[in-house]
């Protein structure tokens, strides 16, 4: 007689084909996603504000000045003033965010760009130099320079403050030198009509100055985001000792920032000296604390917490709207002077925040990595020591056999 061994004494699998006493938790799975989305969408909105917050403030305030002025600030001879006059601040703070981008400080940037403009009109004026010839003589110097700044800092190892105040103060001796404290005024013929053109001068309707400035803006862009000797620069700004490490030359770096911070502090220097038309030995210093606060303001726009060209442009352009519009709003002489400095302190903390707050953010992203999601226990005996109370799987049971 025929048995068949009935197979249903065996006890079903969940129905999700897992072990016996696996449960699923829909609400714990829930509850870990919404709080995901909310941190992803605070980190988000946080992003934004540190990226675009500098710039939507700068539309909002020239909305303000507009409406407040509504027959002299919104038109195009304002605007074209605005362009024109904050040209040379906007490259002299575009050259002092150079050196920033390494960690280092250039305070010899408004003296230089006072011997710079001096120098072209000597050369100009009382040498009789050809203009083109003239303006190169001025940039190489400025130059070298920068080259010279970056040796003190990097190699005779003396702090970027002390050695560019030093520095700052012999180009202000050598200024005084040249000129013997008096102005250098052109004669009866005046400066050469293409020497002056190159700041009188328009193109599209605007002032030539401000596409100078665009162009400038853009080569740095290329250079600090899109080319490998950008990025050599921000790691030395970030972590010099690790920059060495990783085989980086930083002080040939440092003198490279330097050196460019120095070319573009000769090319303002040409640019002043065909606005002023007359060789000024004090006027560089009042082009000192703007240059510095729009390039430490730019450092918290665009990418904050570290020094970039298109931050250091919408930084200038705050700049050069709140001066115009409190300017025309009738305020006293030396609204000036308390604009700059309380933008400055400004400048400096947002910098600050924004350096803390990414270097936050980069430990919790570390954090998270290193933790990861855990795995799930493969073996029964890592299951049970994982505190899983699933039983051991059951041996699979043979097909139904004939016994006679």
């Amino acid at each position: 007689m025929a048995t068949e061994t009935d197979p249903s004494h065996r006890e079903p699998r969940s129905a999700t084909g897992g072990d016996r006493g696996t449960t699923d938790r829909p609400g714990a799975t829930d509850a870990d996603e919404a709080s995901r989305r909310r941190r992803t969408g605070g980190r988000l909105h946080g992003q934004l504000i540190g990226t675009y917050g500098l710039l939507t403030f700068t539309v909002l305030l020239f909305l303000v000045f507009s409406f407040a002025l509504p027959d002299t600030f919104p038109t195009l001879d304002n605007i074209s003033s605005i362009l024109s006059n904050q040209s040379i601040p906007a490259m002299l703070a575009l050259g002092a965010m150079i050196p920033i981008v390494t960690g280092r400080f250039d305070l010899s940037v408004g003296y230089g760009l006072g011997l710079a403009h001096v120098l072209a009109m000597q050369l100009i004026v009382t040498e009789g130099w050809p203009w083109p010839l003239a303006c190169l003589v001025v940039i190489v110097g400025g130059g070298v320079v920068g080259v010279f700044n970056g040796l003190l800092v990097e190699f005779a190892r003396i702090d970027s403050f002390i050695a560019t105040l030093g520095t700052g103060s012999v180009l202000y001796a050598c200024t005084g030198w040249i000129t013997d404290g008096a102005r250098i005024v052109p004669g009866p013929q005046g400066l050469p009509p293409a020497f002056t053109d190159l700041y009188d001068s328009k193109f599209l309707g605007l002032p030539v100055p401000a596409f100078y400035v665009l162009g400038l803006a853009v080569v740095l862009w290329l250079l600090l985001e899109r080319l490998p000797l950008g990025r050599y620069l921000y790691v030395i700004g970030s972590n010099a000792r690790a920059a060495d490490l990783v085989g980086i030359p930083t002080r040939r770096y440092g003198v490279y920032a330097f050196a460019g911070s120095g070319i573009v502090v000769g090319c303002a220097g040409v640019l002043l000296a065909a606005q002023q038309q007359i060789g000024n030995p004090s006027v560089g210093m009042d082009y000192l604390l703007p240059a510095f606060v729009g390039a430490l303001l730019g450092s918290t726009a665009i990418k904050p917490g570290r020094a970039n060209a298109a931050g250091t442009l919408v930084a200038v352009a705050i700049l050069a709207i709140g001066l115009a519009g409190i300017q025309q709003l009738g305020a006293e002489f030396w609204a000036t002077s308390l604009f700059n400095g309380g933008t400055l302190l400004l400048a400096v903390g947002l910098a600050g925040y924004s350096a803390r707050r990414r270097l936050r953010a980069g430990a919790t992203a570390t954090r998270t990595s290193l933790s990861g999601p855990p795995s799930a226990p493969d073996s029964p005996a890592e299951r049970d020591a994982a505190g899983d109370n699933t039983s051991e799987t059951e041996a699979p049971q043979p097909p139904p056999t004939a016994t006679a």
